[in-house]
């Protein structure tokens, strides 16, 4: 699609022109806008050094959207627990990714610096900051772990492929054939010997030593494509020295995290249940010489997401419930569980913990703010960074879980944000925010994003509903089942059902809700746009699916699909797979509907947004506009496509749902980017 493109590029760089020299300063206003989603500063990766003295951590960073369309660097930091201090190590235009303790204390991570054509293994000494380069190597380096002695470094990269000599000035690109295999390479850093490659078949992801160093437990697919990364993945036990493979552990479906026990005679793993279970979410431990494996909890109501060995037979997981997340210890036979962090507390995506297990550091977010570094010792949870301090001067609205009864007496879980300054009695507009996946779940903690409007459009006057349809995780693998084989079926019904919930709550008005939603949620939304369009009065479809069988075809993850989600093909029934594509009810469709697309994704291809905007366009029934990100994917990543789609899809709602409705607003935002730089002037005056 080169005209395509070139327009889009065209377009972006028109905003770009019209937001550039716009100073960066602070907004006081009360309340959250497009510009303060637009700066949020988020806790990434965090790491607590074995002798619990230190915690690195980072922290994401955007670039400002009025001076550069770029995707965020990731600045690198330092707490020290004895003098409770942070000190930033390193910042400016890097990133800094894979974190970890080397065994004789520095802090290793990849990072590019000085002339590194591409990230390269460093390491800093804590005490003086001082930098070493361990590692370079000609294709990358991922996933880099230290053997537990520290003398060498295990880590993946793609095999280099030889120099060919083109007898044609132009080479087309081979379709899913030009991809090499990341392979497992080991080093000794201080001798002068090349990394040595372990030839395993496929494509290697994740890697593990031994306690003693003499096995490396790896996680390895048959090709390098993106559907096997999902159901291909099974745990090979190397022998480091040798290179055979000792054992194989044939974990069913998905894989998530694995880990070694101190004694080296078991592995746990973060796996699915079966072939058919959506996400890696069962505590599993293996016996390391034979590869039979057990679930430490069958029969659990949530889903473990991070785990490591606290001695040799107890382990430490954090999981999903609900909506709520904890962290626990289990024997690895599944008995004497405890809970460590309650339910509630606080909502967090990763842990690390020192050598003893006294201190623990997690990333943790509430409905108050991003996500932030937490530190946990004597059983209390503590918040110590503060990456948003501007945060403290704008007003929230309500954050509150709900439950509601679906149609056919399922419960269902939910979150509702309440309008700002709601006058009790009165019905507000209705903005419905849909989960992808549908394999994940809406957590009660911060829901604010560039695609998530959250506290932004309630300080309009909005409430804003997340709703854990069935199919979601953190309630199990049954649960996360009952909508397999039913696309658009009752997993969309009990989204409506929700909206009716809050109409019958005596909340929302009937006549003015909009839905919204990415990937899955897109397609929820170009369902909702068009099978119900009776019932939605807007809708911001983002990289959203509009025909089951042509998505098929073009989808870089169709044995994922079918697996976790459709459980058959397309040829098994042609018909149900049109009848639940949004594109067979366009005749029925008068929702205004925005649709927004990466033009390089290759999840959901953008030949899906124009198949939808295309037989919607040609009906002429409801407004419809179609906006293209040159070089996006699957969602947005860098800063000025991020603020695009945040001003564009309020515009819409407010259009639609509060201002006169009719025909398209306008496709120029450069009013809407004048007045939040107007507002950024006003606050420079008064400072």
């Amino acid at each position: 699609m080169p005209t395509l493109l070139a327009r889009g590029a065209h377009r972006l760089g028109v905003l770009l022109l019209a937001l550039a020299l716009v100073p960066t300063v602070v907004a006081q206003d009360d309340v959250l806008t497009p510009y303060d989603i637009a700066r949020i500063q988020t806790v990434g990766s965090v790491q607590v050094s074995p002798d619990g003295e230190h915690v690195a951590y980072t922290i994401s960073v955007p670039s400002d959207p009025f001076e550069e369309n770029a995707r965020p660097n990731t600045e690198l930091h330092l707490y020290t627990i004895d003098t409770e201090s942070s000190t930033g190590l390193r910042g400016g235009d890097v990133s800094h990714s894979a974190l970890a303790w080397t065994p004789d204390g520095k802090l290793s991570f990849l990072t590019k610096h000085n002339d590194d054509e591409r990230p390269a293994l460093y390491t800093m000494d804590p005490s003086t900051g001082e930098m070493d380069r361990v590692l370079a190597f000609e294709t990358g380096i991922g996933s880099p772990a230290w053997s537990p002695d520290g003398s060498h470094i295990a880590f993946i990269a793609a095999e280099p492929m030889p120099d060919k000599e083109d007898v044609l000035p132009y080479q087309p690109d081979i379709y899913e054939e030009e991809t090499p295999n990341r392979k497992l390479w080991i080093v000794n850093p201080e001798s002068k010997i090349a990394p040595r490659m372990i030839d395993v078949p496929g494509t290697v992801y994740t890697i593990a030593w031994s306690a003693d160093g003499a096995r490396i437990a790896a996680a390895i697919a048959p090709d390098p494509y993106v559907d096997n990364s999902y159901m291909g993945k099974r745990i090979h036990i190397l022998d480091v020295e040798t290179g055979e493979v000792m054992a194989r552990v044939e974990n069913p479906g998905k894989l998530g995290a694995i880990a070694w026990s101190p004694s080296g005679e078991h592995l746990s793993m973060i796996s699915a249940a079966d072939l058919n279970d959506p996400a890696a979410g069962r505590l599993m431990v293996a016996d390391a010489s034979t590869g039979q494996f057990q679930d430490v909890m069958p029969g659990y109501e949530g889903n473990a997401t991070h785990m490591m060995w606290e001695d040799a037979n107890t382990i430490r997981f954090s999981a999903d419930q609900g909506v709520e997340t904890s962290i626990r210890r289990i024997d690895h036979d599944g008995s004497m569980e405890v809970e460590l962090l309650p339910f509630g507390e606080v909502v967090f995506t990763s842990f690390s913990a020192s050598a003893d297990g006294e201190v623990v550091a997690f990333a943790g977010s509430t409905p108050e703010h991003p996500t932030e570094l937490y530190l946990m010792m004597d059983g209390e949870a503590e918040r110590i960074s503060e990456t948003n301090p501007w945060l403290a001067d704008k007003r929230l609205a309500e954050q509150e879980v709900i439950e509601y009864e679906a149609r056919d007496g399922l419960m269902i879980q939910g979150l509702l944000i309440h309008p700002l300054d709601h006058e009790e009695g009165t019905r507000v507009p209705l903005v419905t925010i849909v989960h992808g996946g549908p394999e994940s779940h809406y957590r009660n903690t911060w829901l604010t994003g560039y695609s998530l409007l959250g506290q932004m459009a309630a300080a309009k006057g909005y409430a804003v509903f997340y709703p854990n349809y069935r199919g979601s995780t953190g309630r199990g693998v049954a649960f996360s089942k009952t909508s397999q084989a039913d696309p658009a079926g009752a997993e969309f019904d009990d989204v409506v059902d929700g909206v009716d919930h809050l109409i019958e709550m005596g909340l929302v008005d009937e006549s003015k809700v909009g839905v919204t939603g990415g990937s899955y949620g897109g397609y929820a939304t170009g369902w909702m746009a068009t099978r119900y369009s009776d019932r939605f009065a807007a809708g911001v479809m983002f990289v959203g699916i509009s025909n089951k069988v042509s998505k098929v075809g073009t989808t870089d993850i169709p044995n994922e699909e079918y697996h976790v989600h459709a459980r058959k093909r397309p040829w098994d029934n042609w018909q149900f797979f049109l009848e639940r594509s949004p594109i067979y009810y366009a005749d029925q469709s008068n929702t205004p509907l925005l649709i927004m697309h990466g033009a390089d994704d290759p999840r959901v291809h953008p030949t899906q947004s124009m198949e939808l905007y295309r037989h919607l366009k040609l009906r002429g029934q409801a407004p419809v506009r179609l906006v293209f990100y040159p070089g996006e994917g699957h969602g947005n990543r860098r800063a000025t496509a991020r603020f695009d789609y945040t001003l564009r899809a309020m515009r819409w709602f407010d259009h639609y749902l509060m201002g006169p409705g009719g025909d398209a607003p306008s496709r120029d935002i450069s009013d809407l980017a004048e007045s939040e730089r107007e507002m950024m002037m006003d606050a420079m005056g008064s400072n």
